[in-house]
């Protein structure tokens, strides 16, 4: 029998993980669940540590490993490890690449982000497919309540649609986890989860996303083009590719996205 191939990014983690989570037994389940909720503590996690949290054996673990096509979780470990160096530097790098990338006045860092605000929302014209945007809206407007997430990057764009949705008159709640309540037994029967997350994932907003399609409610999800857990859930996947100014990456095509997902919600609303 041929030998899987290991991925050589996340990318094609994600991917494969998407691939065969739906055929696993039950322990390498809850591996592939665990690392596809948590791929930002992957480099960081001994397979002792990672084993306890998800709830397995370390054996479980390592057959986990092999499966996914590595030699061992050493290997694996090294992917996710190159893998963030690539795409997550800390502030203080992403500023040392924006200065040796760029001038430092503000009007030439405001050139730079238009473009780069127009490249993004060039690409989600020609990426985002209009049957999907249909039924995202139509899910959200038969919704008796629309249920709100976005943390960290992803808050600018759930506020927004919160406010909208406020304002026209749309039952909706936001949900922050301020004082660390969830509010999560809000989501009723019927109701629709509008999740909004962009890797490295908020882990608070898949559990949200989990929670909510454990009990059949349906999800809307804003999100990149890396494959996440929502993929996996009982959701409509809208994706938003995004262009950045020295790692420094714009929100222009997300809430150009969901300021057409507040107006059509509103609108067809207003006339049924």
């Amino acid at each position: 029998m041929q030998k899987t191939v290991a991925p050589k990014n996340l990318k094609e983690f994600n991917d494969r993980l998407l691939e065969i989570s739906v055929r696993l037994p039950k322990r390498l389940k809850q591996c592939a669940d665990f690392v596809g909720r948590n791929t930002d503590i992957i480099a960081v996690s001994t397979v002792s540590e990672l084993s306890k949290r998800a709830g397995v054996q370390p054996s479980a673990f390592m057959r986990f490993c092999s499966l996914m096509g590595f030699s061992g979780f050493s290997e694996m470990q090294r992917m996710f490890r190159e893998s963030h160096v690539q795409r997550w530097p800390d502030y203080t790098t992403r500023l040392e690449k924006l200065r040796s990338s760029s001038e430092e006045s503000p009007s030439a860092l405001l050139a730079e982000f238009i473009d780069v605000g127009r490249v993004s929302l060039e690409n989600l014209a020609g990426t985002i497919d209009p049957e999907t945007l249909e039924n995202a809206v139509q899910e959200l407007v038969k919704a008796p309540l629309i249920h709100i997430i976005g943390l960290s990057r992803a808050v600018p764009v759930a506020t927004y649609l919160a406010y909208a949705f406020e304002k026209m008159g749309v039952p909706a709640m936001m949900h922050g986890g301020f004082g660390n309540l969830q509010h999560k037994n809000a989501i009723r029967p019927g109701d629709v989860l509008l999740a909004i997350t962009f890797a490295p994932y908020s882990e608070e907003t898949l559990d949200l996303a989990t929670f909510a399609d454990a009990r059949n409610n349906k999800i809307v999800a804003i999100t990149d083009t890396l494959n996440s857990h929502l993929h996996a859930l009982n959701s409509v996947i809208l994706t938003v590719p995004e262009e950045n100014v020295g790692a420094f990456r714009a929100l222009a095509a997300p809430l150009s996205l969901a300021m057409t997902l507040a107006v059509a919600v509103g609108t067809r609303r207003k006339k049924s």
